[in-house]
């Protein structure tokens, strides 16, 4: 498969269009702020889920369908992608470049708001046979995303048509415990699930999930409400690695989340709003998500410390996925692999300031921050091509973990063992 290189590409486009939004008044919200509410079955989302997979029994599609699914698809020269608000610059620089270099033009849809109401969106179409509106989608991973794979509505990817992607992918990325092989899904971008903390308040470095125990931060911790966020924590701090976790180990976990609320150190348990409360000192330490700590940093001025602890993290990660009843797949998969251009994944990673998962945009951003002459640009850059935040080093990633991997019917069993801790 021939890939346009990115000599073909207009330098503006390359460079230009994509903006830092640390400059000035007016600045759109932080994306980890809408971006990572409730990603999974949380609060009013479980009851969404629940809802959604009431129609689920019985519409399985065999898998073995994708044999030769690939064998008759052409390019259409358009598609259209269901991805997550501020998952891209205003200006939609890297759909521009796509269409500069491919001819292809992009319907860019900012409607996935939460998974679980997305899933309950799209499943009964699915279930149908029937166009749910989207070539290319953008979801987690996690128990929509189980879902989708468990029943064939995603379609196996054909690599021969993801040369950037092997080319430039990390490893991390190219077997994940939720996608072996990405046998279904390539990723958008990732982030961590660690712990910040608010140095104005806390005398001491935090280094363990078990500091979110001790009682001298009575009333001053906080939590992720989310079932498989808070799950992680409790067996990390057991010593369990989430991957390898029996019902067993799930019970011993809770246990402790429950000894930690009962022990009144906990503030609350949290959707995605605890930047504020952390910032202005009603939470002195809390799980947080990385993309946030650094955006607040580098917004506002302040000065959170964010750590992966010693017993270690979560890395979880946005997927690209191809639903079944995609009427572009080629033009889907086709814009899957642009993606994976170190130039084109340096853009997304200016804007998003998460986790690429291609290192070499590292390499990349600082070479721009080099040729920038805008000063504020380039400090900016120079900021993010630094960050661990960011680029996580080799050391990072041997501690961070997947969600638990769960089969679709362990998903209520398991989540009602968690929310059990955080709904009580």
């Amino acid at each position: 498969m021939n890939h346009p290189s990115r000599a073909h590409l207009n330098p503006a486009l390359l460079r230009g269009l994509t903006r830092a939004r640390r400059t000035g008044p007016g600045l759109p919200a932080l994306p980890g702020l809408s971006r990572r509410r409730t990603l999974q079955a949380g609060g009013a989302a479980a009851a969404a889920l629940a809802l959604s997979a009431c129609g689920v029994g019985g519409q399985q599609r065999d898998p073995e369908a994708d044999a030769d699914y690939w064998a008759d698809k052409e390019e259409t020269g358009s598609l259209r992608w269901a991805n997550w608000p501020l998952y891209m610059d205003p200006e939609r620089t890297q759909l521009a470049q796509f269409k500069e270099s491919t001819g292809t033009d992009v319907e860019y849809h900012e409607d996935v708001q939460e998974a679980a109401s997305f899933f309950g969106q799209i499943q009964p179409k699915l279930a149908n046979g029937d166009d749910i509106g989207y070539d290319l989608m953008t979801l987690p991973n996690g128990f929509e995303f189980s879902k989708l794979v468990e029943l064939g509505y995603v379609v196996q990817l054909d690599h021969a048509r993801l040369p950037n992607f092997a080319e430039h992918a990390g490893e991390v990325y190219k077997n994940s415990a939720y996608d072996p092989g990405n046998k279904y899904s390539v990723p958008y971008t990732s982030g961590i699930t660690g712990i910040a903390y608010n140095a104005d308040y806390v005398d001491r470095e935090i280094t363990s999930i078990a500091d979110l125990w001790d009682t001298a931060f009575e009333g001053k911790v906080g939590m992720f409400a989310d079932p498989q966020e808070i799950a992680n924590f409790g067996l990390l701090l057991n010593g369990v690695d989430p991957a390898d976790s029996t019902r067993e180990d799930w019970e011993a976990a809770a246990e402790k989340l429950r000894e930690q609320r009962e022990s009144g150190v906990v503030r609350a348990y949290y959707d995605q709003d605890f930047i504020q409360p952390l910032t202005n000192g009603d939470l002195w330490l809390t799980m947080a998500w990385s993309g946030d700590i650094y955006q607040q940093n580098a917004e506002e001025g302040t000065n959170l410390k964010f750590v992966i602890p010693e017993e270690g993290a979560t890395l979880w990660t946005d997927n690209l996925l191809i639903p079944f009843t995609s009427r572009a797949p080629v033009d889907a998969i086709k814009l899957m692999d642009f993606l994976y251009d170190p130039e084109i994944a340096t853009g997304l990673t200016e804007y998003i300031s998460y986790i690429p998962p291609v290192p070499n945009a590292q390499e990349v951003m600082a070479e721009w921050a080099d040729a920038e002459d805008d000063g504020e640009r380039a400090e900016a850059l120079r900021e993010l091509a630094e960050s661990n935040l960011v680029f996580p080093e080799e050391s990072d990633y041997q501690r961070l973990h997947n969600y638990v991997a769960l089969e679709t019917d362990q998903q209520d069993e398991f989540s009602s063992i968690f929310q059990a801790i955080t709904q009580s």
